[in-house]
């Protein structure tokens, strides 16, 4: 089983942290880096370079957002399943891909995802994401799984597509919904921390943003011709006051968190 991992990077040297999490991992099968660059204007491309003998494909033009990167490394992809990890954000420990591998192949699931950690600045923990099993109901309740902890097979990005850049903050969410309740696509979750995400992201960074992003998880619905998922927007957020205080607020990252 060949693992592709896809890093979608735009002026962030932090990169090289990420990368340094991948080509750590221990693994008992084929390892492919992909990392996609929106032409940054930086430092991002000198450490790239640090890594070119490593990298297995590394593209560096302009894009349509991260999104659209995202797509262009799952269309370079050659492995058998496929993993994002993003610039800012890197594994837990050097087993998670191995974890990752072993669960789809002892339960014949096509998706896989398992928690996170998000980590500040001073890589201390603010929130925790255990995602537990996946159900219709949870997803009408405004749960969803974590995307940075998100794993798929190949095959399933060539049949039901990749991410649709119609939605500019949550197209991981509408991608997620489409394959896991559309098309109901057996998924398996791992139960353990998998990666430290910087806090901060796209669809947090602002109240306009929060706004937004929960505007297009109903449109999401919709778009996908789903019913039953009304409350979903007004939930989805709330569902966050629990990681907060499953933190243990202050503590380190460290390993296997």
């Amino acid at each position: 089983m060949k693992v592709s991992i896809v890093t979608p990077v735009y002026n962030d040297p932090r990169v090289g942290r990420a990368l340094d999490s991948i080509l750590g991992q221990r693994m008992d099968h084929e390892l492919e880096t992909i990392v996609v660059d929106a032409a940054s204007r930086d430092g991002t491309l000198d450490v790239l370079e640090r890594y070119r003998d490593r990298i297995d494909v590394l593209i560096s033009e302009p894009d349509r957002g991260i999104y659209d990167g995202m797509n262009k490394g799952i269309g370079r992809a050659t492995g058998d399943v496929i993993g994002i990890l993003n610039a800012d954000d890197r594994y837990c420990d050097d087993s998670v891909l191995r974890d990752v591998t072993n669960a789809l192949a002892e339960t014949g699931a096509d998706l896989c995802y398992g928690n996170i950690v998000y980590v500040n600045g001073n890589d201390q923990r603010r929130r925790v994401w255990n995602s537990g099993p996946p159900g219709d109901l949870r997803w009408r309740l405004g749960w969803m799984p974590p995307h940075p902890a998100f794993f798929a097979r190949k095959h399933v990005y060539e049949r039901h597509g990749a991410f649709n850049t119609e939605f500019r903050i949550s197209a991981d969410y509408e991608l997620m919904l489409r394959l896991m309740v559309r098309h109901r696509i057996g998924a398996v979750h791992l139960d353990r921390p998998v990666v430290f995400m910087a806090t901060g992201g796209m669809s947090n960074r602002s109240v306009g943003n929060v706004v937004k992003a929960n505007l297009e998880v109903g449109r999401a619905w919709r778009r996908n011709g789903l019913r039953g998922g009304q409350l979903a927007p007004l939930l989805k957020p709330a569902r966050k006051i629990p990681q907060f205080v499953s933190a243990g607020l202050g503590k380190g990252a460290g390993t296997r968190a």
